[in-house]
Protein backbone atom coordinates (compact mmCIF):
# COMPACT_ATOMS: atom_id res chain seq x y z
CA UNK A 1 0.00 0.00 0.00
CA UNK A 2 1.30 3.44 -0.96
CA UNK A 3 -0.96 5.89 0.85
CA UNK A 4 -0.45 9.59 0.02
CA UNK A 5 -2.34 12.57 1.47
CA UNK A 6 -1.84 16.06 0.07
CA UNK A 7 -3.66 19.12 1.31
CA UNK A 8 -3.93 22.66 2.63
CA UNK A 9 -5.71 23.83 5.76
CA UNK A 10 -6.27 26.84 8.01
CA UNK A 11 -2.81 26.38 9.54
CA UNK A 12 -0.92 26.43 6.23
CA UNK A 13 -2.97 28.68 3.95
CA UNK A 14 -4.96 31.92 4.40
CA UNK A 15 -8.57 32.02 3.32
CA UNK A 16 -7.51 33.84 0.11
CA UNK A 17 -5.90 30.56 -1.00
CA UNK A 18 -8.36 28.11 0.55
CA UNK A 19 -11.38 29.66 -1.12
CA UNK A 20 -9.79 29.19 -4.56
CA UNK A 21 -9.58 25.42 -3.96
CA UNK A 22 -12.92 24.96 -2.19
CA UNK A 23 -15.23 22.38 -3.76
CA UNK A 24 -18.99 22.74 -3.20
CA UNK A 25 -20.81 19.51 -2.37
CA UNK A 26 -22.56 19.61 -5.76
CA UNK A 27 -19.18 19.24 -7.51
CA UNK A 28 -17.51 16.80 -5.14
CA UNK A 29 -18.50 13.68 -7.11
CA UNK A 30 -17.13 15.15 -10.34
CA UNK A 31 -13.90 16.20 -8.65
CA UNK A 32 -13.46 12.74 -7.11
CA UNK A 33 -13.92 11.07 -10.50
CA UNK A 34 -11.31 13.40 -11.98
CA UNK A 35 -8.89 12.55 -9.19
CA UNK A 36 -9.38 8.82 -9.78
CA UNK A 37 -8.41 9.26 -13.43
CA UNK A 38 -4.99 10.68 -12.54
CA UNK A 39 -1.94 8.46 -13.34
CA UNK A 40 -1.19 5.73 -10.82
CA UNK A 41 -4.18 6.33 -8.52
CA UNK A 42 -6.07 3.18 -7.52
CA UNK A 43 -8.41 4.70 -4.93
CA UNK A 44 -9.11 8.25 -3.80
CA UNK A 45 -11.17 10.60 -1.65
CA UNK A 46 -11.47 14.40 -1.45
CA UNK A 47 -12.29 16.24 1.76
CA UNK A 48 -13.32 19.87 1.21
CA UNK A 49 -14.48 21.99 4.15
CA UNK A 50 -14.28 25.67 5.09
CA UNK A 51 -10.88 25.02 6.66
CA UNK A 52 -9.24 22.39 4.44
CA UNK A 53 -8.99 20.69 1.07
CA UNK A 54 -7.28 17.29 1.18
CA UNK A 55 -6.66 14.57 -1.38
CA UNK A 56 -6.36 11.06 0.13
CA UNK A 57 -5.06 8.61 -2.47
CA UNK A 58 -3.91 5.02 -2.73
CA UNK A 59 -1.14 4.92 -5.33
CA UNK A 60 0.34 2.13 -7.43
CA UNK A 61 3.04 0.36 -5.42
CA UNK A 62 5.93 1.47 -7.61
CA UNK A 63 8.89 3.01 -5.78
CA UNK A 64 10.28 4.51 -8.99
CA UNK A 65 7.15 6.65 -9.32
CA UNK A 66 7.11 8.03 -5.78
CA UNK A 67 8.93 11.29 -6.60
CA UNK A 68 6.33 11.95 -9.29
CA UNK A 69 3.27 11.43 -7.06
CA UNK A 70 3.26 14.89 -5.47
CA UNK A 71 3.86 16.53 -8.84
CA UNK A 72 0.89 14.65 -10.34
CA UNK A 73 -1.43 15.68 -7.49
CA UNK A 74 -0.24 19.27 -7.71
CA UNK A 75 -0.94 19.21 -11.45
CA UNK A 76 -4.45 17.92 -10.72
CA UNK A 77 -5.10 20.87 -8.38
CA UNK A 78 -3.74 23.28 -10.98
CA UNK A 79 -5.83 21.86 -13.82
CA UNK A 80 -9.06 21.37 -11.89
CA UNK A 81 -9.07 24.76 -10.17
CA UNK A 82 -7.05 26.80 -12.69
CA UNK A 83 -4.73 27.94 -9.92
CA UNK A 84 -1.00 28.22 -10.82
CA UNK A 85 1.15 25.59 -9.00
CA UNK A 86 3.48 28.23 -7.53
CA UNK A 87 0.51 29.77 -5.71
CA UNK A 88 -0.46 26.42 -4.14
CA UNK A 89 2.83 24.69 -3.42
CA UNK A 90 4.05 26.90 -0.52
CA UNK A 91 0.91 26.01 1.44
CA UNK A 92 0.81 22.26 0.79
CA UNK A 93 1.55 19.50 3.28
CA UNK A 94 2.15 15.88 2.38
CA UNK A 95 1.77 12.75 4.49
CA UNK A 96 2.54 9.18 3.45
CA UNK A 97 1.51 5.78 4.78
CA UNK A 98 1.71 5.77 8.59
CA UNK A 99 1.67 9.58 8.90
CA UNK A 100 -1.25 9.78 6.45
CA UNK A 101 -3.18 7.36 8.68
CA UNK A 102 -2.34 9.44 11.76
CA UNK A 103 -3.41 12.67 10.03
CA UNK A 104 -6.74 11.17 8.91
CA UNK A 105 -7.47 9.88 12.42
CA UNK A 106 -6.70 13.34 13.87
CA UNK A 107 -8.83 15.18 11.31
CA UNK A 108 -11.90 12.96 11.81
CA UNK A 109 -11.51 13.26 15.59
CA UNK A 110 -11.45 17.10 15.32
CA UNK A 111 -7.92 17.31 16.74
CA UNK A 112 -6.78 19.19 13.64
CA UNK A 113 -9.78 21.53 13.53
CA UNK A 114 -9.72 25.28 14.08
CA UNK A 115 -12.16 24.57 16.91
CA UNK A 116 -10.80 21.48 18.64
CA UNK A 117 -13.67 19.17 19.58
CA UNK A 118 -16.21 20.49 17.07
CA UNK A 119 -18.51 17.69 15.91
CA UNK A 120 -19.15 18.73 12.28
CA UNK A 121 -15.90 17.45 10.78
CA UNK A 122 -16.72 13.75 11.27
CA UNK A 123 -19.95 14.21 9.33
CA UNK A 124 -18.02 15.97 6.56
CA UNK A 125 -15.51 13.09 6.34
CA UNK A 126 -18.40 10.61 6.17
CA UNK A 127 -20.05 12.64 3.40
CA UNK A 128 -16.82 12.60 1.36
CA UNK A 129 -16.54 8.84 1.95
CA UNK A 130 -20.14 8.25 0.79
CA UNK A 131 -19.60 10.24 -2.40
CA UNK A 132 -16.28 8.51 -3.11
CA UNK A 133 -17.94 5.10 -2.71
CA UNK A 134 -20.80 6.08 -5.02
CA UNK A 135 -18.39 7.00 -7.83
CA UNK A 136 -16.26 3.88 -7.31
CA UNK A 137 -13.23 5.69 -5.91
CA UNK A 138 -13.14 3.79 -2.58
CA UNK A 139 -12.79 0.04 -2.43
CA UNK A 140 -10.75 -2.49 -0.45
CA UNK A 141 -7.89 -0.53 1.13
CA UNK A 142 -9.47 2.88 1.68
CA UNK A 143 -12.70 1.19 2.78
CA UNK A 144 -10.81 -0.53 5.59
CA UNK A 145 -8.94 2.64 6.54
CA UNK A 146 -12.02 4.86 6.61
CA UNK A 147 -14.09 2.41 8.62
CA UNK A 148 -11.26 2.33 11.16
CA UNK A 149 -11.15 6.14 11.09
CA UNK A 150 -14.81 6.37 12.05
CA UNK A 151 -14.27 3.87 14.88
CA UNK A 152 -11.33 5.87 16.24
CA UNK A 153 -13.29 9.14 16.13
CA UNK A 154 -16.18 7.51 18.00
CA UNK A 155 -13.77 6.04 20.55
CA UNK A 156 -12.28 9.47 21.26
CA UNK A 157 -15.74 10.98 21.68
CA UNK A 158 -16.74 8.29 24.15
CA UNK A 159 -13.48 8.02 26.13
CA UNK A 160 -12.58 11.73 26.46
CA UNK A 161 -14.46 14.95 27.20
CA UNK A 162 -13.14 16.71 24.11
CA UNK A 163 -16.65 17.21 22.78
CA UNK A 164 -18.31 17.80 26.14
CA UNK A 165 -19.72 21.21 25.20
CA UNK A 166 -21.28 22.18 21.90
CA UNK A 167 -18.60 24.15 20.09
CA UNK A 168 -18.44 24.97 16.39
CA UNK A 169 -17.43 27.69 13.98
CA UNK A 170 -21.03 28.92 14.21
CA UNK A 171 -20.97 29.13 18.01
CA UNK A 172 -17.67 31.00 17.97
CA UNK A 173 -19.11 33.43 15.42
CA UNK A 174 -22.01 34.11 17.78
CA UNK A 175 -19.59 34.54 20.72
CA UNK A 176 -17.76 37.14 18.65
CA UNK A 177 -21.01 38.98 17.94
CA UNK A 178 -21.79 39.02 21.65
CA UNK A 179 -18.35 40.42 22.46
CA UNK A 180 -18.79 43.14 19.84
CA UNK A 181 -22.16 44.32 21.18
CA UNK A 182 -21.85 43.32 24.81
CA UNK A 183 -25.37 41.93 24.60
CA UNK A 184 -27.46 40.56 21.74
CA UNK A 185 -30.72 41.55 23.43
CA UNK A 186 -32.79 43.69 21.09
CA UNK A 187 -30.48 43.07 18.13
CA UNK A 188 -31.66 41.95 14.72
CA UNK A 189 -29.64 39.20 13.05
CA UNK A 190 -29.74 38.25 9.38
CA UNK A 191 -28.69 34.72 8.42
CA UNK A 192 -27.71 34.46 4.77
CA UNK A 193 -27.70 30.76 3.85
CA UNK A 194 -29.91 28.03 5.29
CA UNK A 195 -27.46 25.19 5.75
CA UNK A 196 -26.24 23.45 8.90
CA UNK A 197 -24.03 26.40 9.85
CA UNK A 198 -27.02 28.75 9.79
CA UNK A 199 -29.10 26.39 11.92
CA UNK A 200 -26.32 26.17 14.49
CA UNK A 201 -25.84 29.94 14.45
CA UNK A 202 -29.57 30.53 14.98
CA UNK A 203 -29.61 28.16 17.95
CA UNK A 204 -26.67 29.92 19.61
CA UNK A 205 -28.06 33.38 18.83
CA UNK A 206 -31.31 32.59 20.62
CA UNK A 207 -29.38 31.18 23.59
CA UNK A 208 -27.50 34.49 23.79
CA UNK A 209 -30.66 36.59 23.81
CA UNK A 210 -31.27 37.61 20.17
CA UNK A 211 -34.98 38.22 19.73
CA UNK A 212 -35.24 38.88 15.97
CA UNK A 213 -33.79 36.56 13.33
CA UNK A 214 -34.18 37.07 9.59
CA UNK A 215 -33.31 34.20 7.23
CA UNK A 216 -32.46 34.46 3.53
CA UNK A 217 -31.72 31.54 1.21
CA UNK A 218 -31.90 31.01 -2.55
CA UNK A 219 -34.33 28.16 -1.85
CA UNK A 220 -37.17 29.90 -0.07
CA UNK A 221 -38.53 26.70 1.51
CA UNK A 222 -35.22 26.17 3.34
CA UNK A 223 -35.33 29.69 4.75
CA UNK A 224 -38.93 29.18 5.85
CA UNK A 225 -38.05 25.87 7.51
CA UNK A 226 -35.31 27.45 9.64
CA UNK A 227 -37.51 30.44 10.47
CA UNK A 228 -40.39 28.21 11.61
CA UNK A 229 -38.07 25.94 13.57
CA UNK A 230 -36.90 28.76 15.82
CA UNK A 231 -40.06 30.85 16.01
CA UNK A 232 -41.52 31.24 19.50
CA UNK A 233 -43.22 33.64 21.91
CA UNK A 234 -39.91 35.39 22.70
CA UNK A 235 -38.33 35.06 19.27
CA UNK A 236 -39.45 36.78 16.09
CA UNK A 237 -38.27 35.00 12.93
CA UNK A 238 -38.87 35.88 9.33
CA UNK A 239 -37.97 34.24 6.01
CA UNK A 240 -36.93 36.91 3.49
CA UNK A 241 -37.18 36.22 -0.27
CA UNK A 242 -33.72 36.16 -1.81
CA UNK A 243 -34.72 38.81 -4.33
CA UNK A 244 -35.32 41.19 -1.41
CA UNK A 245 -31.93 40.53 0.19
CA UNK A 246 -30.34 43.92 -0.47
CA UNK A 247 -33.49 45.87 0.45
CA UNK A 248 -33.90 44.01 3.74
CA UNK A 249 -30.24 43.75 4.87
CA UNK A 250 -30.17 47.28 6.43
CA UNK A 251 -32.63 45.99 9.05
CA UNK A 252 -29.87 43.80 10.51
CA UNK A 253 -27.33 44.79 13.13
CA UNK A 254 -25.44 41.53 12.55
CA UNK A 255 -25.18 39.62 9.26
CA UNK A 256 -23.91 36.04 9.42
CA UNK A 257 -23.23 34.48 6.02
CA UNK A 258 -22.56 30.83 5.26
CA UNK A 259 -23.60 30.14 1.67
CA UNK A 260 -21.90 28.05 -0.98
CA UNK A 261 -22.04 30.84 -3.56
CA UNK A 262 -19.06 30.94 -5.94
CA UNK A 263 -19.16 34.77 -6.13
CA UNK A 264 -19.25 37.48 -3.47
CA UNK A 265 -22.77 38.37 -2.31
CA UNK A 266 -21.88 41.65 -0.59
CA UNK A 267 -19.56 44.13 -2.32
CA UNK A 268 -18.08 47.38 -1.00
CA UNK A 269 -20.83 49.40 -2.68
CA UNK A 270 -23.47 47.43 -0.79
CA UNK A 271 -21.86 48.41 2.50
CA UNK A 272 -22.12 52.09 1.61
CA UNK A 273 -25.81 51.74 0.70
CA UNK A 274 -26.59 49.79 3.88
CA UNK A 275 -24.95 52.38 6.14
CA UNK A 276 -26.84 55.18 4.42
CA UNK A 277 -30.15 53.33 4.93
CA UNK A 278 -29.22 52.71 8.59
CA UNK A 279 -28.36 56.40 9.11
CA UNK A 280 -24.77 55.38 9.84
CA UNK A 281 -25.63 52.98 12.65
CA UNK A 282 -22.85 50.34 12.60
CA UNK A 283 -23.37 46.83 11.30
CA UNK A 284 -21.24 43.73 11.61
CA UNK A 285 -20.64 41.01 9.03
CA UNK A 286 -19.45 37.62 10.24
CA UNK A 287 -18.53 35.66 7.11
CA UNK A 288 -18.04 31.95 7.80
CA UNK A 289 -18.35 30.90 4.15
CA UNK A 290 -15.56 29.52 1.98
CA UNK A 291 -15.39 30.96 -0.65
CA UNK A 292 -16.18 34.20 1.18
CA UNK A 293 -19.58 35.85 0.78
CA UNK A 294 -18.43 39.32 1.81
CA UNK A 295 -15.82 41.30 -0.08
CA UNK A 296 -13.12 42.23 2.47
CA UNK A 297 -13.24 45.80 1.12
CA UNK A 298 -16.63 46.21 2.85
CA UNK A 299 -14.47 46.64 5.96
CA UNK A 300 -13.18 49.89 4.43
CA UNK A 301 -16.64 51.45 4.74
CA UNK A 302 -16.79 53.46 7.96
CA UNK A 303 -19.32 51.80 10.23
CA UNK A 304 -19.03 48.35 8.60
CA UNK A 305 -17.01 45.68 10.39
CA UNK A 306 -16.19 42.43 8.60
CA UNK A 307 -14.86 39.26 10.21
CA UNK A 308 -14.07 36.17 8.14
CA UNK A 309 -13.38 32.63 9.24
CA UNK A 310 -9.67 33.27 9.78
CA UNK A 311 -10.51 36.10 12.18
CA UNK A 312 -12.17 33.49 14.41
CA UNK A 313 -8.86 31.75 15.08
CA UNK A 314 -8.03 33.91 18.11
CA UNK A 315 -11.28 32.89 19.76
CA UNK A 316 -10.61 29.28 18.77
CA UNK A 317 -7.15 29.46 20.37
CA UNK A 318 -8.74 30.18 23.76
CA UNK A 319 -11.02 27.22 23.22
CA UNK A 320 -7.99 24.99 22.58
CA UNK A 321 -6.35 26.09 25.83
CA UNK A 322 -9.45 25.04 27.76
CA UNK A 323 -9.42 21.62 26.10
CA UNK A 324 -5.70 20.91 26.10
CA UNK A 325 -5.91 18.09 28.65
CA UNK A 326 -8.67 16.27 26.77
CA UNK A 327 -6.84 16.87 23.49
CA UNK A 328 -3.71 15.23 24.94
CA UNK A 329 -5.75 12.18 25.97
CA UNK A 330 -7.25 12.03 22.49
CA UNK A 331 -3.78 12.25 20.90
CA UNK A 332 -2.69 9.24 22.96
CA UNK A 333 -5.65 7.26 21.65
CA UNK A 334 -4.75 8.24 18.09
CA UNK A 335 -1.15 7.06 18.57
CA UNK A 336 -2.26 3.68 19.90
CA UNK A 337 -4.81 3.25 17.14
CA UNK A 338 -2.25 4.11 14.44
CA UNK A 339 0.05 1.39 15.85
CA UNK A 340 -2.79 -1.14 15.82
CA UNK A 341 -3.81 -0.24 12.29
CA UNK A 342 -0.25 -0.44 10.96
CA UNK A 343 0.27 -3.80 12.62
CA UNK A 344 -2.94 -5.09 11.08
CA UNK A 345 -1.97 -3.83 7.62
CA UNK A 346 1.56 -5.22 7.82
CA UNK A 347 0.34 -8.56 9.15
CA UNK A 348 -2.06 -8.68 6.23
CA UNK A 349 0.88 -8.14 3.89
CA UNK A 350 2.47 -11.38 5.22
CA UNK A 351 -0.63 -13.49 4.57
CA UNK A 352 0.16 -14.37 0.90
CA UNK A 353 3.69 -15.50 1.82
CA UNK A 354 2.39 -17.55 4.76
CA UNK A 355 -0.26 -19.23 2.61
CA UNK A 356 2.27 -19.97 -0.13
CA UNK A 357 4.70 -21.56 2.36
CA UNK A 358 1.95 -23.66 3.93
CA UNK A 359 0.73 -24.82 0.52
CA UNK A 360 4.26 -25.73 -0.59
CA UNK A 361 4.78 -27.82 2.59
CA UNK A 362 1.44 -29.55 2.10
CA UNK A 363 2.32 -30.38 -1.53
CA UNK A 364 5.61 -31.92 -0.37
CA UNK A 365 3.84 -33.94 2.33
CA UNK A 366 1.30 -35.30 -0.13
CA UNK A 367 4.02 -36.13 -2.65
CA UNK A 368 6.00 -38.09 -0.07
CA UNK A 369 2.92 -40.03 1.02
CA UNK A 370 2.18 -40.86 -2.61
CA UNK A 371 5.75 -42.12 -3.16
CA UNK A 372 5.40 -44.40 -0.13
CA UNK A 373 1.95 -45.64 -1.11
CA UNK A 374 3.11 -49.19 -1.92
CA UNK A 375 4.84 -49.50 1.46
CA UNK A 376 1.72 -48.33 3.27
CA UNK A 377 -0.71 -50.56 1.38
CA UNK A 378 -1.05 -53.12 4.19
CA UNK A 379 -1.86 -50.55 6.88
CA UNK A 380 -5.27 -50.58 8.51
CA UNK A 381 -7.47 -47.49 8.32
CA UNK A 382 -6.57 -46.59 11.90
CA UNK A 383 -2.86 -46.87 11.06
CA UNK A 384 -3.32 -44.70 7.94
CA UNK A 385 -5.02 -42.05 10.06
CA UNK A 386 -2.10 -42.19 12.50
CA UNK A 387 0.42 -41.70 9.66
CA UNK A 388 -1.67 -38.81 8.32
CA UNK A 389 -1.78 -37.15 11.73
CA UNK A 390 1.96 -37.74 12.29
CA UNK A 391 3.00 -36.18 8.97
CA UNK A 392 0.72 -33.17 9.48
CA UNK A 393 2.13 -32.65 12.97
CA UNK A 394 5.73 -32.88 11.74
CA UNK A 395 5.01 -30.45 8.91
CA UNK A 396 3.44 -27.92 11.32
CA UNK A 397 6.37 -28.17 13.74
CA UNK A 398 8.92 -27.71 10.95
CA UNK A 399 7.01 -24.69 9.57
CA UNK A 400 6.50 -23.00 12.92
CA UNK A 401 9.86 -21.12 13.10
CA UNK A 402 9.51 -19.85 9.52
CA UNK A 403 5.89 -18.69 9.99
CA UNK A 404 6.76 -16.98 13.27
CA UNK A 405 9.66 -15.16 11.62
CA UNK A 406 7.39 -13.99 8.78
CA UNK A 407 4.79 -12.61 11.18
CA UNK A 408 7.40 -10.92 13.36
CA UNK A 409 9.09 -9.31 10.36
CA UNK A 410 5.88 -7.42 9.53
CA UNK A 411 5.30 -6.02 13.03
CA UNK A 412 6.13 -2.31 13.48
CA UNK A 413 9.39 -2.00 15.39
CA UNK A 414 7.98 0.66 17.73
CA UNK A 415 5.16 -1.64 18.82
CA UNK A 416 7.40 -4.52 19.83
Amino acid sequence: MNLVLLGINHNTAPIEVRERLAIPSTRLADATRSLLHQPGIREGLILSTCNRVELLTLQEDDETQQPQIKADLLRFLHEYFSVPPHEIQPHLYEHRDREAVRHLFRVASSLDSMVVGEPQILGQVKESYTIAREVGAVSTHLESLLQRTFTVAKKIRSETQIGSSSVSIASIAVDLAKKIFGSLAGKTVLLVGAGKMSELAARHLIQQGAASILVVNRTQSRAEKIASTFAGPAVHTEAIPFDDLYDQTPRADIVITSTGAPQKIFERSHGQLFLHARRNRPMFFIDIAVPRDVDPRVNEVEGCFVYDIDDLQQVAAANLADRSREAAAAENIVSREVDKYQERIQSRDAVPAIKALQQHAEDLRQAELARSQSKLADLTSEQREAVEALTRSLTAKLLHPQLTALRESTRPKDSE
